[in-house]
């Protein structure tokens, strides 16, 4: 399939995040020259400060979006929509929107985009299995005891490297353009039975505890967490893991070819990274 020229940069952003960090790799395996769009990098760009994205986008063949914390959060949408309408002036060709599934806000923010940059491919993702891994939840399990107000609800978690592949997908390849990649993983799971495999993984107890919402909200905000991100946290955990999410999709294979990455090959390859391993951390 045809890729984006060398010459002619992709825009990343949150191009140090989980998804990012994957969407860039993909890009330059393609020979697609990438910028790394960060505040102190050497393409600056800021969310909040719109004099830096003219610059970022000048010359740009493609964009990646990936907002931080989530395009749920307050005036995500509004931004991003900015973000859509400054690459389509700039002559952006394609454009890849990551987005969230079941989030209701965060259809809104695709939404806006698409209608900005009509052009604009949504990536839109179940709950990362990599949360399990590289940020969110790796000091909980680290510890022996994941705690959350989520309780019997199933998720079809999906790879991080999945996700990007399918963003990388968008930006390179025609017959993207103006659709919504919905992907997941293969597998419909408990954070119960998800916490079970990676305990099996990992060959150490993990245990998964429900809590009380009004708990973990406390837990939080004793940890020093920002607002934005604690009012993330409890908004994915008290209203979209109520269920909405417990169906698989073909997301995945429409968007690569090829079937999503499985829960127990991913804790397997995590477990002998030994990133679950409190010895080795």
């Amino acid at each position: 399939m045809p890729t984006i020229s060398p010459i002619s940069p992709v825009l990343v952003t949150g191009a140090t995040g989980k998804t990012g960090t994957r969407v860039t790799g993909g890009l330059e395996a393609r020979g697609v020259t990438v910028r790394a769009a960060s505040r102190s990098g050497p393409v600056p760009f800021d969310w909040d400060d719109r004099s830096t994205w003219g610059p970022a986008l000048e010359g740009a063949a493609g964009l990646s979006i990936a907002y931080a914390p989530d395009v749920a959060v307050p005036g995500a949408a509004e931004t991003v929509e900015a973000l859509a309408a400054a690459a389509v002036e700039a002559g952006v060709q394609r454009i890849v929107l990551l987005s969230g599934r079941g989030e209701e806000e965060a259809e809104r923010s695709e939404r806006l985009v698409q209608a900005a940059a009509p052009q604009a491919t949504v990536v839109r993702a179940a709950f990362f299995m990599q949360n399990f891994s590289e940020s969110l939840f790796l000091e909980n399990i680290l510890d022996g005891e994941l705690a959350l107000p989520v309780g019997d609800v199933r998720e079809p978690f999906v790879d991080a490297g999945d996700v990007a592949a399918a963003m990388v997908a968008a930006l390179t390849e025609d017959g993207h353009a103006g659709r919504i990649h919905e992907v997941t993983g293969p597998r419909l799971l408990s954070f119960a039975e998800a916490i079970a495999e990676i305990g099996a993984a990992a060959g150490r107890e993990v245990e998964y505890v429900t809590v009380p919402a009004a708990d973990y909200r406390a837990a939080l905000d004793g940890a020093g967490l920002p607002d934005d991100v604690a009012g993330l946290l409890m908004y994915l955990f008290s209203e979209v893991l109520d269920g909405r999410n417990a169906s698989l999709t073909d997301g995945v294979r429409e968007a690569t070819g090829r079937a999503p990455r499985d829960f127990a090959d991913y804790a397997a390859a995590v477990a002998a990274s030994g990133a679950w391993d409190p010895a080795r951390v």
